[in-house]
């Protein structure tokens, strides 16, 4: 009987140790390392063979130009946010990972898909639900998919033998932490088991160009349960974003081999499921009956999308002592930044003075065209002066007080222009060489806080 042989693994980064130790050298966290069995069965006997497993071929080196590769057609969806995100559509063969909290909608996205993809065969393998609870949420949803089969099952063996019978086109794996080899000895969702069920998924991808997407957990922290590894090892990292208590979701990308990683897609989740949203600045404009001070509209842009959001802000005289700075949606440290501006070039006395501020429908954004928004909103609330619902801003501060140009300033004014939006304020340097006839909207372009303050308050 061989022997078994154990190791210690990081909990938080999935490093490697012999013996315990208190403080992991990669990670620096300390009490991670958990001791795990990983003894290997014998080689020639993986979970994943191709059907032509009889000869294996080596690679040799190759020179740049001698390497031929024909590009293959995306797989495009029903689902034009997730299209969006992924830069285009699914590419076969790829690795997808999709993250989020509990309850957030990450099952019910993968669902959806694949009840929305025609013409394709795909395998939906739970470890987390049963079969008939994934046809009682299946039926909740208005689509219907007579090639998409659903299996339960943990075991990574089980799986790939139902895989080679159904041959699927796509496959969707929930979750990763739910799956276990019998190459590793140890639980499921540890990080040797999580990082050998990837491995061993990645390459079926890679062999047979069926592409895989598989729903991780997260940690308390908001980071992807599991070894740093494994979101190094797949194609793609989406992120599902929201409060469930909520009823929009903001789907993003951190890491995406196949397109940009600054998209994003925006969802409504309904009874039926989620719906794409296709003009998410209508959502993200609060309808109000009378106007308020604190209130500014700021022209962002995320990705290839030009997006109009509500800043709203308020400042108020510190009543306990210490002031408070609180932000939500949006950096902290930007937004003492800015006051910090506004005091030493507005001349405002800020520094007795609470300060809230908030992004109106639960976006988190960090687009520094938007300090001319979270500027006026605080000069607005602070003046109790509201700003006139016509007029929106695109600009970034600096330190000086001037008011720098931003990047992609013609989308932002035609989105402003097309939501029916009369003004929009942004930086002098901003509209150099535009034909600003051509939109219809009127640009007032300034090049200093002050400037913009005698102007619109």
């Amino acid at each position: 009987m061989a022997k078994i042989k154990t190791t210690f693994f990081c909990q938080n980064c999935g490093a490697q140790s012999p013996k315990w130790i208190g403080k992991c050298p990669a990670c620096g966290e300390w009490n991670t390392y958990v001791e795990e069995v990983v003894q290997k069965e014998e080689s020639g006997k993986g979970s994943w063979k191709t059907a032509s497993s009889g000869t294996k071929k080596t690679s040799t080196p190759k020179k740049i130009q001698e390497v031929n590769y024909e590009e293959m057609p995306r797989y495009i969806t029903a689902d034009v946010e997730l299209d969006r995100v992924l830069g285009g559509g699914i590419v076969p063969g790829s690795l997808v990972l999709i993250g989020g909290e509990p309850g957030i909608g990450k099952s019910t996205l993968m669902l959806q898909i694949a009840l929305i993809l025609k013409g394709k065969k795909i395998l939906y393998v739970s470890g987390e639900e049963s079969e008939a609870q994934i046809k009682m949420r299946a039926d909740r949803m208005d689509a219907k998919n007579p090639d998409c089969y659903v299996l339960s099952e943990t075991n990574t063996q089980h799986i790939f033998q139902q895989i080679e019978v159904l041959k699927p086109d796509l496959l969707v794996i929930d979750s990763i932490q739910t799956l276990h080899s019998q190459h590793v000895e140890s639980a499921a969702g540890s990080v040797s088991q999580v990082r050998e069920c990837t491995a061993e998924l990645m390459k079926f991808a890679k062999e047979t160009g069926t592409p895989v997407f598989l729903i991780g957990h997260i940690t308390k922290d908001g980071s992807i349960a599991g070894p740093k590894v494994l979101e190094h090892m797949v194609d793609t990292v989406l992120q599902f974003e929201g409060d469930r208590h909520l009823t929009y979701r903001i789907l993003r990308t951190s890491k995406n081999r196949f397109g940009s990683t600054h998209e994003l897609g925006i969802y409504e989740m309904r009874t039926e499921g989620l719906r794409p949203v296709s003009n998410p600045s209508e959502i993200l404009l609060t309808q109000r009956e009378e106007v308020l001070n604190g209130v500014a509209i700021g022209a962002m842009v995320e990705g290839n999308r030009p997006l109009l959001i509500e800043i709203q802000s308020l400042v108020s005289p510190a009543t306990y002592g210490t002031p408070q700075r609180s932000s939500t949606g949006h950096d902290a440290k930007r937004l003492n930044m800015l006051l910090a501006v506004l005091e030493k070039r507005g001349g405002m006395r800020l520094g007795q003075q609470d300060v809230f501020l908030n992004v109106a429908g639960g976006l988190r954004v960090d687009d520094p065209g938007l300090d001319l928004a979270v500027c006026a909103s605080l000069i607005s609330s602070y003046e109790d002066t509201p700003v006139s619902e016509e007029i929106c801003f695109a600009g970034e501060v600096g330190l000086g007080g001037e008011i720098r140009a931003v990047h992609r300033i013609e989308n932002r004014i035609a989105e402003a222009a097309k939501l029916g939006f009369k003004k929009i304020v942004v930086s002098k340097y901003a509209v150099k060489g535009l034909d600003l006839k051509k939109f219809q909207i009127e640009v007032l372009a300034f090049s200093k806080l002050d400037e913009m303050y005698a102007k619109i308050f």
